[in-house]
């Protein structure tokens, strides 16, 4: 048969790193075709050459049946190819609207900009895409899920033959997971090729036709999503079997409390939020998309400015008005926004490492010691298992996931006692998501008070003694892990009516 999409022989190297050895991969029209591997596998460097971001360096690549080299994502474009990136790739400066039609904006005499023509053009892509948001709203001000949600109509805009879905719902809630696949299979219905890529396994058996996985650069195998257990797909990704167990979780209810809030407020966003955390507690955030979690943690961390209420560090009221300060009362955050707000991307794996922590390798005079930074940035690349040809590689050559454990390194070194993680396994493999929770499950044992913000209700399950519910920007339960179920998470997650009720 001819296929949509087809890859032979695909090779390419960066600096250090032989990212692609001689992968195969072809696509169907009217299939989901998943795309599986750890992190540094290949998956999106792969999607990159289909997509005519990276140019490859062997191989060659087909369209229906017809040789192709795609040197540009517009050339990409005009053969019907469209990415959806792991990396959002929206300018924040803009509209919504902008963004989606940048570069077709609809004109009027003489060349001028028609807003209203671009608005309601927009407005009909969201609405089939059952997206509730004005496109006159300016990018920066929204969520990391909902610019998600604008980087996928934005590439449904140019009607594509062959969507490449990376990490879609690495942001997105259960209920946006539900809508997003509604759509897929619409898609699937009109003929359009999708690859799929993922780091969720349940998500495979929902929604792919075929799996091709990828272990370190190389093609492994391709199989029938239906026929192969998850088990066996998880073993062809990291070469081994992976336990999933949930672990025996040791009561801290008598330990003493490390961070409290009382009544935080800011605007509608956060609205009397009161919670602690224990020593040695790991305290699990959950709720739908705009529910206030990211925003509660930006104000503890100084981010942003509250209006009222107060943060107590070990007991003792403190004035968090920026980030420093936060670090110097020895809180750390870990940003759901890795690459504008985790890490120096342009620097090397040692100095975005070191970067929280300076004048621990900073003598006298003020120079900085490499020998020592080089050390302890070995140490780190082992124990997280950074996938990295050398510490003095650049951030941005790194994968997602292995980008993400590099800004973990920077916070462990700090050696904060209150460590607030938002979505801390985003884009991260299973193989790696089980050492991140092992990793979080030590640092509790240590002692260190955890918040973890996660859009993944098993994942909060997994991890948390108890679990902080929110809605609307407000504080609807807390829940034991004894006690807590996806259902009454959820219950408590949708309680909009009953919040209403106690604000009249």
């Amino acid at each position: 048969m001819t296929f949509l999409v087809e890859m032979k022989g695909i090779d390419k190297r960066f600096p250090g790193v032989h990212a692609l050895k001689s992968v195969q991969f072809d696509l169907r029209a009217g299939e989901v075709h998943a795309l599986m591997g750890e992190n540094g596998a290949g998956k999106s460097t792969l999607m990159k050459i289909m997509s005519g971001i990276y140019a490859r360096d062997g191989g060659k690549m087909l369209v229906d049946g017809k040789p192709v080299a795609p040197d540009s994502p517009r050339a990409a474009q005009d053969l019907g190819i469209g990415i959806i990136h792991q990396e959002l790739s929206l300018m924040n400066d803009l509209t919504a609207a902008q963004n989606v039609l940048i570069g077709r904006e609809p004109r009027r005499r003489f060349g001028r900009l028609d807003e209203a023509a671009l608005n309601e053009k927009v407005s009909e892509i969201f609405a089939s895409l059952n997206l509730d948001m004005d496109p006159r709203t300016q990018v920066s001000t929204q969520t990391i899920a909902r610019q998600q949600l604008i980087e996928i109509a934005k590439t449904l805009s140019y009607n594509p033959r062959v969507l490449i879905m990376d990490e879609p719902t690495a942001a997105l809630n259960d209920v946006e997971i539900s809508e997003l696949f509604a759509l897929v299979d619409k898609l699937k219905a009109d003929g359009v090729g999708i690859v799929y890529i993922s780091h969720r396994m349940d998500e495979i058996k929902r929604i792919a036709d075929r799996v091709t996985v990828l272990r370190d650069g190389a093609y492994i195998d391709t199989v029938d999503a239906a026929d192969t257990p998850l088990p066996k797909i998880i073993q062809l990704m990291v070469g081994r079997e992976v336990t999933q167990e949930t672990p025996d979780i040791p009561n801290t209810a008598e330990n003493p409390v490390a961070l409290e809030v009382r009544n935080l407020t800011r605007g509608k966003d956060v609205q009397n939020v009161s919670f602690d955390v224990r020593k040695g507690e790991i305290l699990g955030f959950a709720g739908l998309m705009g529910a206030g979690r990211t925003e509660t943690a930006r104000l503890i961390f100084g981010a942003d400015t509250r209006d009222s209420g107060e943060i107590l560090i070990a007991g003792q009221s403190v004035n968090v008005r920026s980030p420093a300060d936060a670090v110097a009362c020895g809180v750390g955050y870990l940003s759901e926004d890795r690459k504008h707000f985790g890490l120096a991307v342009d620097m090397t794996v040692r100095a975005n490492i070191a970067m929280t922590n300076l004048s621990k390798f900073t003598n006298k005079a003020g120079i900085l010691d490499e020998n020592a930074m080089k050390k302890t940035a070995a140490d780190y690349i082992e124990r997280l298992g950074i996938r990295t040809p050398s510490d003095r590689q650049d951030v941005r050559l790194l994968s997602g996931g292995n980008q993400q454990k590099v800004v973990i390194a920077k916070w462990l070194l700090r050696d904060c006692d209150v460590l607030i993680f938002d979505e801390p396994t985003r884009g991260i493999d299973i193989g790696a998501k089980s050492e991140i929770y092992a990793l979080l499950e030590d640092l509790a044992a240590q002692g260190r008070a955890i918040i973890v913000i996660s859009s993944e209700l098993p994942e909060v399950l997994r991890l948390s003694h108890r679990i902080a519910v929110m809605c609307e920007g407000r504080m609807t339960g807390i829940i034991n892990r004894t006690d807590a179920t996806q259902e009454n998470i959820m219950e408590l997650a949708t309680q909009t009516a009953k919040i209403k009720e106690t604000t009249q």
